[in-house]
């Protein structure tokens, strides 16, 4: 018996170490391990992810909205990652990418002998692709192309995925060389050559070679068999014949796509293309209108009457029926409930609309408000939209004022009991009906965010779990995502489909009101029109001072008109209306002089009269200076310099207390630049040295001198009246020395009287501009628009806005600064440049302060960044009070800074985001975030 167990022990001894030895032999290099390998890594891994990533890219397309108003993009891609905010850019189900990374860095590390790693690479990739890792995508693809280059499968799938990451980061440089490479190397591979013709096709459109894109998409579909070669890239190959005028080529395609099983919108959208394309065929348009309109008959094309109104305002738009066009791009704005992208583009159009063709700026400019608050930051010429509607903010404004003016005036020309009457009938309370059907009705038809669709699943039923899978698939790539109800085909509904218990909650809102809430709209009535009153012009001064701000207004919007939209005909149309209404006006040797120029190439007649009237009546000008000697505008401003450059030597000495040089310099100036344009700034300095050295009687005889010699200055002029309001005051005080004004100190009395302040003109009157009037500056919209006649109004002044209300964009945020209230603000002046003096600069600014803002303790202070010098002055206690300011000094700046004009620009700033200001770089930052917010 123990003969017999001594064998079976040795035996199983033996089979447990040949196992043992076996599982440590897995990672050697032999057949056995090799076959078990690829087993594992094609079914475990391979296989199993392939089925993800197919799964994942059929959900990314159900999911994906296309723009049917631009090329449809050829293969279907997430955003980049926001790699600042973190957020992923990657939809669906992402937990399916990071499945498939995991299963791919398993065979990389544990199926090494496996003849799968080839795959597993290219799986990373896909799957960062997916996830919007586009630099690590590439990344991977680049490794593969380099690794498997004898595998001409392997590496030319891999180079098509390289350029399309490459693409997707905007590298297009180094996509195009990849695609080179894919070109040369299409030949050498039998299969799959679908994909890469498809990349060469997306990068051929986004270089706009429309042919080649037609030649690469039409050898895509012959080489493909998956359902997007029948659907989605017939599509694209319609829109590019379209686009090219091959209409029956295009048709043909449109046709294949409506007559193939595609998603519903794409389907609609063919057969909106289709209808399009016949119209031009046939060249009936009234026929395509009709045609259009009928679509809105079938209520399953209810979700898509928004593109339907759109279509048809197209239409109107080519027959030059603005009105009838605007008309439906509103229908097509209002009926956009869910798709955001097609009401940014209706509004889009009826900003462009009322920019080019009807002249409407105002209504423009909310429009491109409105359009840039739904379009999506990456739509094309995202830019240049918000620069357009940045300038006619400009306009919008002086428009707004004129209107608001002119209403004014109008209520205080009326009398005393008819303005009263008046009064109270505009601001009388509207009694407001509601109709709770109507409202009912409303609701369900036009609030803007809010989604019909609810994410719900499909109405298909078999008892094979599989078939419902794919039924639901089918339904929702075709249908979209509807509830299970009567009518699904409708996402929109009218009134009679809106619950009762919406029409009681309508019915149950319009109550009376109760007599405390009619107590108390008596009460606002009151003061509203108490508030209106008081804003009448009703004296003469008051009535000046209303056509001022009018004569400003039309002159700043012809001079806008006219040297930044550059649209010659409406400058002239609004200079001569500006004449017309105030032919005495402070601005008509600058009106004169731009009339001259704008009639030049049109109307030499008018020209020679408007040059002739310059000459005549206002022959020393620097218009008239101009006309006589064409390089006058170069010498005055290399006279300015020279005239900067002496102030600033002058005002050197008068830091040094050097008050005999003061006046020597000022003679020696005033002898070499007689009229210069600082000249009331050098007479100041020189009034002060003679303070500074003689008898008060001196100072008065200098201070009375300023005051003839320049009675119209704002800068000057009012600061000479305070000192000399002060000295005569004191006057005792001020006879009894010998010496006028003596070093400041604690114990002598202020020199300047408490007075309150002086408002200071945007402009100052009779003194004409160094250079040819402009506008600020402001980039210049790409199209130049046609005339537009502006109304005044016999209302309430309020905002122009279009009949269904644009959104406001919001502004442009920097996470580095806020908008946040404060309750400290400065206004900075930023001088770009280490090297010049700013001293006379910031005793300029000193000047306007203490004219203008007396006893407001505003103090000027000098920041010294590493290329910076800001000179900020505050504090103020609100947006509003800086906001002022700002509007007083600008105008002034140039006569106030004696640095070169390129080198300076004034902003305001809260405290706190003016602590953040360390450097150049920052300084820029909040340069740009001031620009796209205030």
């Amino acid at each position: 018996m123990n003969n017999y167990a001594k064998p079976s022990i040795k035996t199983i001894l033996l089979g447990l170490s040949m196992i043992l030895l076996y599982a440590c032999s897995t990672q050697k290099d032999n057949a056995a391990n090799r076959s078990l390998q690829n087993l594992s890594a094609r079914y475990n891994y391979i296989y199993n992810s392939n089925v993800l990533l197919g799964t994942y890219q059929e959900e990314l397309a159900q999911t994906y909205k296309d723009n049917y108003d631009d090329f449809l993009s050829v293969y279907i891609a997430p955003e980049p990652i926001d790699y600042l905010s973190g957020a992923s850019s990657a939809t669906g189900d992402t937990k399916a990418l990071d499945e498939i990374i995991r299963k791919a860095q398993t065979i990389i590390s544990e199926k090494s002998l496996s003849n799968y790693i080839d795959e597993a690479y290219m799986l990373l990739g896909k799957a960062n692709f997916y996830k919007g890792n586009f630099f690590i995508a590439k990344e991977y693809f680049d490794y593969t192309a380099k690794a498997y280059k004898k595998d001409k499968n392997t590496h030319l799938a891999a180079l098509n995925w390289k350029a399309r990451s490459l693409m997707q980061l905007h590298s297009n440089i180094q996509a195009r060389e990849t695609l080179d490479t894919v070109l040369l190397d299409l030949d050498s591979v039998k299969h799959n050559k679908a994909e890469p013709l498809a990349t060469l096709a997306q990068m051929s459109i986004s270089q706009q070679d429309y042919k080649k894109a037609i030649d690469y998409l039409t050898q895509a579909i012959k080489e493909s068999g998956q359902m997007q070669s029948r659907t989605r890239w017939p599509y694209i190959l319609a829109q590019l014949y379209e686009h090219d005028k091959q209409y029956e080529l295009s048709l043909r395609n449109y046709t294949k796509v409506e007559n193939s099983n595609s998603p519903f919108e794409m389907y609609f959208n063919a057969k909106l293309s289709k209808i399009r394309i016949n119209d031009i065929l046939n060249d009936q348009t009234a026929d395509r209108k009709t045609a259009l309109l009928k679509l809105l008959k079938d209520d399953k094309n209810l979700d898509y009457t928004d593109q339907i109104y759109y279509e048809v305002a197209e239409d109107y738009l080519g027959d030059k029926n603005y009105d009838k066009a605007a008309e439906y791009y509103k229908l097509s704005a209002q009926k956009s409930i869910r798709n955001n992208y097609q009401k940014g583009l209706a509004y889009l159009k009826l900003a462009d609309l009322n920019f080019k063709n009807l002249g409407n700026y105002v209504n423009a400019k909310l429009y491109y408000d409105s359009a840039l608050s739904v379009l999506p930051k990456n739509y094309p010429n995202y830019e240049s939209i918000l620069k357009k509607g940045q300038n006619l903010e400009y306009l919008t404004e002086r428009y707004q004022l004129i209107s608001e003016q002119d209403t004014l005036q109008a209520l205080a020309r009326m009398p005393q009991e008819a303005r009263e009457k008046r009064l109270n009938e505009l601001f009388e309370a509207k009694k407001e009906t509601t109709n709770p059907l109507a409202a009912a009705d409303n609701m369900g038809s036009f609030q803007p965010g809010l989604s019909t669709r609810q994410q719900s699943g499909g109405t298909f039923y078999f008892n094979n779990p599989n078939t419902i899978s794919k039924g639901f698939s089918d339904f929702r790539r075709r249908w979209g995502n509807r509830i299970l109800e009567d009518s699904w085909r409708q996402s929109v509904k009218s009134s009679q489909q809106v619950t009762q218990q919406n029409q009681l909650a309508a019915i149950g809102n319009n109550t009376a009101p109760t007599d405390s809430v009619q107590k108390t709209q008596a009460q606002d009535k009151t003061a509203r029109i108490k508030e209106y009153t008081a804003l009448l012009p009703l004296t003469p001064a008051q009535l000046r001072k209303s056509d001022q701000q009018i004569i400003d207004a039309y002159f700043e919007i012809a001079g806008f008109y006219q040297q930044v939209i550059e649209d010659q005909a409406e400058a002239i149309k609004v200079y001569e209306q500006l004449l017309a209404r105030y032919p005495q006006n402070n601005h008509r040797d600058a009106i004169y002089y731009s009339l001259y120029l704008a009639y030049a190439n049109t109307d030499q007649a008018k020209s020679e009269n408007y040059r002739n009237r310059v000459l005549s009546e206002f022959p020393n000008s620097v218009y008239a200076k101009t006309i006589l000697d064409p390089n006058f505008s170069a010498k005055q401003n290399a006279l300015d310099a020279e005239v900067n450059k002496s102030y600033n030597i002058v005002f050197a000495n008068y830091e040094k207390k050097d008050f005999p040089k003061v006046i020597t310099g000022v003679d020696e100036t005033s002898q070499r630049f007689p009229g210069n344009s600082l000249q009331s700034q050098y007479d100041y300095l020189k009034a002060i040295a003679i303070g500074r050295t003689q008898h008060v009687d001196s100072l008065l005889n200098a201070f009375n001198g300023i005051i003839s010699k320049y009675p119209n200055d704002v800068l000057i002029t009012p600061l000479v009246k305070d000192h000399i309001a002060y000295i005569n005051a004191h006057l005792a005080a001020f006879k009894a020395r010998k010496i006028a004004l003596i070093d400041f100190d604690p114990t002598e009395p202020r020199f300047i009287a408490q007075q309150e302040s002086v408002a200071v003109p945007q402009q100052a009157i009779n003194e004409p501009a160094k250079n040819n009037p402009v506008a600020p500056p402001v980039e210049k919209p790409a199209v130049s628009p046609p005339a537009v006649q502006p109304k005044s109004a016999d209302l309430p002044p309020v905002k122009a806005e279009p009949e269904n209300k644009p959104v406001v964009a919001p502004p442009v945020v920097d996470n580095l600064f806020s908008k946040a209230e404060s309750k400290t603000y400065y206004y900075v002046i930023d001088v770009a440049d280490m090297t010049v003096s700013v001293s006379s600069s910031r005793f300029g600014v000193g000047q306007f302060n203490r004219a203008n803002y007396v006893g407001d303790g505003l103090k000027h202070q000098l920041l010294e960044l590493e290329e910076d010098q800001l000179i900020y002055v505050g504090s103020f206690e609100s947006l509003e009070d800086v906001q002022d300011y700002a509007k007083g000094i600008t105008p002034l700046l140039p006569r106030i800074m004696k640095v070169p004009a390129n080198t300076y620009k004034g902003f305001y700033i809260s405290k706190e985001n003016f602590d953040k200001i360390k450097n150049r770089d920052t300084l820029n930052r909040y340069l740009e975030f001031f620009k796209n917010n205030y």
